[in-house]
């Protein structure tokens, strides 16, 4: 081989990372840097950046899917330039949607004899916006006929106090009244003796969850839908459910068939569920429906070009990339019902081991052992039996990786304090047994410990609760 004279500026590319300039100044963090900077040294900053992160398969806070196959991924980055919103640039990506929306109508039981109908969203929390403005316009138009004064108060949306906060957040920017039902020790979920006690002529409708955030408790859709059966019967002042099942929906249907909480109902007439929690699709897509077409408000639904003709549209957002929704309807393609079937109830399975295994602890009374919802809730059987707290536990937890959290329960129940366990398809089970040896190491050292950091008295939400 011979050699000749080196272009040293166009190796000046190969200088290492961390001998480059960029890299060994401070760039500025609150406003754009003057020049540009060599791709491989931006991406080297910014991974650098997220270093001190944790790790998201260590996360038992969410509820948020931390992993898909590579061959999800790989379809999912390939996808991120399609604007979803966009029917006629991408409609072979309209028509996946339109797939999923039957997919999900068909597992929860839609009629055959109305027409659903149904949209992606960018998470639950939009969906559950959608379904709380149709329920409020709905709600207008009934009221109107009756000769109710629309405009003598604010209409209200009954729902139990262990409401996620996109519920708050959507009765505040609606204008519209937020009555909890409180929980209290006998009722972790919606107290049904007394739902109806907060109902009334500017009720715009009754949210019953499937999935409680703080517990992972299931409200009795089926119980509930026979008491607004009664009091549809008497009263000329119709009320409707919702149910939340962001948590829920995606899984029930799997790990519980028998469960009656969906259309199924004759008073359930929307739904929204999370595709980025057990539909087992990364942040942030999310799915709500209608059981007929007559329960969406027409002044809702806006028309978009779709191939020379229209598309109704309800979604909040606009432009977003599609990515996540072709990744559910890859894992719809993937799994089929069987697979998400199988990996749900190896979930479940590994929530009920967990359950077991810290319920032998002797130190702590579990609140929820993931019977439902793979949610695994315990507080301290007597927090005076020892020096430490929740909180103390969650930093030694974190001390191995692992995000716990511990918080209060909501009001009410507000001064106890408890610590859950969210079970996803990735915590396999040697995970689970790893968590459960650093948790008796935890413990171990926490009893022997001359410091602990948390005050007794405090009350207060230490990591991610929803």
């Amino acid at each position: 081989m011979l050699y000749g004279k080196e272009n040293r500026e166009e190796a000046a590319y190969l200088d290492p990372i961390f001998g480059s300039n960029s890299e060994g100044c401070d760039l500025p963090k609150y406003k754009l840097n003057q020049k540009s900077v060599e791709p491989r040294i931006a991406y080297q900053l910014v991974q650098d950046e997220l270093l001190d992160e944790g790790n998201a398969r260590l996360n038992l806070a969410t509820f948020c899917q931390t992993y898909m196959e590579p061959e999800a991924e790989k379809l999912m980055s390939q996808t991120l330039a399609k604007n979803a919103i966009d029917k006629s640039e991408y409609p072979r990506t309209a028509e996946l949607e339109n797939r999923c929306v039957n997919m999900i109508g068909d597992l929860w039981h839609a009629q055959a004899d109305e027409k659903f109908i149904g949209t992606s969203t960018i998470g639950s929390s939009e969906a559950c916006m959608l379904g709380g403005m149709a329920m409020k316009f709905a709600w207008r138009k009934r009221a109107e006929k009756l000769g109710v004064d629309i405009h003598a108060r604010k209409p209200n949306l009954v729902i139990s106090s262990g409401y996620q906060v996109c519920w708050e957040k959507f009765c505040v920017y609606w204008d519209v009244e937020l009555r909890e039902v409180p929980l209290d020790s006998k009722h972790l979920s919606l107290n049904l003796d007394h739902v109806m006690d907060y109902v009334d002529e500017y009720t715009i409708g009754i949210v019953g969850i499937l999935g409680i955030t703080y517990t992972g408790r299931y409200d009795n859709i089926a119980e509930l839908n026979e008491i607004v059966e009664e009091h549809n019967r008497n009263t000329p002042h119709k009320v409707y459910i919702h149910v939340d099942a962001a948590s829920g929906g995606l899984y029930a249907p799997f790990v519980e068939p028998e469960l009656i909480w969906d259309f199924q109902l004759n008073n359930v007439v929307s739904i929204n569920a999370s595709g980025h929690k057990y539909g087992l699709v990364y942040p942030g897509v999310g799915w709500v429906l209608w059981r007929d077409q007559k329960f969406l408000p027409e002044e809702l639904v806006f028309k978009v070009s779709y191939l020379g003709g229209e598309l109704p549209t309800m979604a909040i957002n606009f432009s977003h990339s599609a990515a996540q929704l072709i990744g559910q309807y890859y894992n719809f393609v993937r799994y089929g019902f069987e697979g998400y079937q199988e990996i749900h109830q190896k979930t479940h399975k590994v929530a009920q081991y967990l359950a077991d295994a810290i319920a032998a602890c002797d130190r702590f009374e579990l609140i929820n052992d993931g019977s439902h919802l793979p949610i695994v809730c315990y507080k301290l059987k007597d927090p005076d039996a020892q020096e430490w707290t929740l909180y103390d536990l969650a930093d030694r937890l974190l001390m191995k990786g692992w995000q716990v959290p511990a918080y209060p329960l909501p009001k009410n129940l507000d001064q106890q304090v408890i610590q859950r366990l969210v079970i996803r398809a990735d915590l396999g089970m040697n995970m689970a047994c790893d968590y459960v040896q650093d948790m008796q190491a935890a413990i171990h050292d926490l009893d022997r410990a001359h410091l602990v950091y948390h005050e007794k008295k405090t009350i207060k939400t230490y990591g991610f609760t929803h």
